[in-house]
């Protein structure tokens, strides 16, 4: 975990319901991006609401972000807006843990934080968040061009129907 957005919660402080407004300044949205490889991240908020039994912290909310990612074809920017609900749970780090034992994660914990029993780090989980919400694969308006002029195939150019498509028409132009 790093602190490119760090707001720690001491959980004794926190009260259930409580509402907290974040807003990344221009340092530590440079710091966001520059750890996701984004050319830019000009806005980054998040809205939640905390609901606390315990040692365990549920944080319910929303992140919007504007940003730019880089084309994975030709490289130019491609603008984004993230609007992502968000539901994370902090829950106290397990004290049993066999280093060789296998985990499986039903989908329910896919949003899961531990803490160490002090403090939350809220704005690296929405930083997290955001990392999760980014297009894997962004396209600027000319890389199908590039990919074009590159002689890459499209995926319906190089499936399997395509290939059999032009066996068909092999055929039929057989006497």
């Amino acid at each position: 975990m790093s602190d490119d957005f760090a707001h720690r919660l001491p959980l004794n402080q926190i009260r259930d319901g409580e509402r907290i407004d974040l807003s990344a300044d221009e340092g530590e949205r440079g710091r966001i991006a520059e750890r996701l490889g984004l050319p830019a991240l000009d806005c980054m908020n998040a809205h939640a609401a905390l609901d606390v039994k315990g040692e365990i912290v549920r944080v319910r909310g929303r992140l919007k972000a504007s940003l730019s990612q880089s084309c994975v074809v030709t490289g130019d920017p491609v603008e984004a807006h993230i609007d992502e609900p968000f539901d994370i749970y902090f829950l106290p780090e397990p004290t049993q843990s066999t280093p060789d034992e296998e985990v499986e994660l039903a989908e329910s914990d896919c949003d899961v934080v531990f803490h160490d029993g002090a403090t939350i780090d809220l704005g690296e989980a929405i930083a997290d968040t955001l990392a999760l919400s980014l297009d894997p694969y962004p396209r600027s308006a000319g890389a199908e061009a590039t990919l074009k002029e590159a002689g890459v195939l499209t995926e319906e150019q190089a499936g399997p129907f395509a290939a059999l498509a032009k066996l068909k028409r092999s055929d039929s132009d057989q006497p």
